[in-house]
């Protein structure tokens, strides 16, 4: 799959631009906040119908406007693919795939698969739960529809059992039958989702750590595991075990929300023993087995985008990265540096046609 040109109008620093690229590697090259990880954040909201960096859209409308527009002409599977994300300030934000809008954004969610590796994901490492979750459902809704449908049928059920919760200790009142019913549809959806995230990890595990080992070239011992109480009970003894608790809290305290990724290296949480750089190659090394779970999944090579890794990294660390995307397996890459000079002797060297925008 390749993104052919990309138009932006008011977005973020962008008054209007427009850019044609190479099929194999674009390079933007300039001083921070120039707006280089903008164009890149542009690209990511094509594809997920969201930012990357600030999911609040009104916010990445250009100061002084009230609108922005992103165009993109992608080619996948030999067909043209025009999407257009636009948003009006007070208005919805409107996707349209080849001039139609979709009626609702999920359907968008795995047409263009894209694997972002950026600074920002050391959040991934340092946040709480909700971040590792985010990053396991979205690897696994991009290539299953069925999935992304059951998360958001849970997450809407467990929003309406916690109004629920709160209706009952403002009232002063309780009603278990009526409980009961959003009981079993989240544990119908809940799951669900359990089964495939868990299957997901006996697939993507063996990948990770292939990848780590590849990109540090040593044997440290790293691994991912998956933190479920799902495991242990099912979801509606699970509901029932914490009523209680559930009542005082006024919201739902246990479920597949609450399930978590254990990061590890050599037995040990990789937050609090890792090194900078041991984390920075751990989460490489996550996102490089998202793009080849997601290219095998699809049977589409997803877009690459590598904000401002080459500045994070020594020089062995970026010569195995280098080694492993000069390889068939990848397609399109995105590339920002703030250095010119480094950004064109990485590329040369992984022998693909390349294209460099100065900012």
């Amino acid at each position: 799959m390749l993104l052919r040109q990309l138009s932006l109008i008011n977005y973020k620093n962008f008054e209007a631009k427009e850019l044609t690229f190479d099929a194999k590697i674009n390079c933007f090259v300039g001083d921070n906040g120039i707006g280089k990880t903008n164009i890149l954040d542009s690209i990511y909201h094509l594809s997920f119908g969201k930012s990357y960096f600030n999911p609040v859209s009104s916010q990445n409308i250009r100061h002084g406007s009230d609108f922005f527009v992103i165009d993109g002409t992608f080619e996948k599977e030999g067909r043209e693919e025009k999407i257009v994300c636009s948003l009006k300030k007070n208005n919805k934000k409107i996707i349209k795939r080849n001039g139609k809008a979709y009626d609702r954004f999920a359907d968008h969610i795995g047409l263009l698969p894209l694997v972002i590796i950026s600074p920002a994901d050391r959040d991934l490492i340092i946040d709480g739960s909700d971040t590792r979750r985010k990053f396991i459902d979205g690897v696994i809704s991009q290539s299953d529809k069925s999935y992304l449908q059951n998360l958001i049928n849970y997450n809407k059920v467990v929003s309406q059992r916690n109004a629920l919760l709160k209706y009952f200790a403002a009232n002063r009142t309780f009603n278990k039958d009526t409980l009961a019913v959003y009981n079993e549809q989240m544990s119908t959806y809940g799951t669900e989702i359990f089964k495939k995230r868990t299957s997901f990890l006996e697939a993507f595990i063996p990948i990770f750590q292939e990848q780590y080992k590849s990109i540090t070239g040593n044997t440290e011992d790293v691994s991912l595991s998956y933190d479920s109480k799902l495991k242990e009970y099912d979801l509606i003894t699970l509901l029932n075990k914490n009523l209680d608790k559930d009542r005082a809290l006024q919201y739902t305290s246990i479920g597949i929300h609450k399930d978590d990724l254990n990061f590890e290296i050599n037995k040990y949480p990789i937050k609090k023993f890792g090194s900078q750089g041991q984390q920075k190659s751990f989460l490489i090394a996550l996102k490089f087995a998202q793009f080849h779970f997601m290219k095998s999944q699809n049977g589409t090579t997803p877009i690459l985008i590598l904000d401002d890794i080459f500045d994070k990294l020594d020089e062995h660390r970026v010569s195995h990265i280098i080694t492993l995307v000069n390889d068939e397996n990848f397609g399109q890459i995105f590339i920002s540096d703030t250095h010119a000079d480094r950004t064109e002797s990485v590329v040369k060297k992984i022998h693909q046609s390349y294209k460099i925008f100065k900012l």
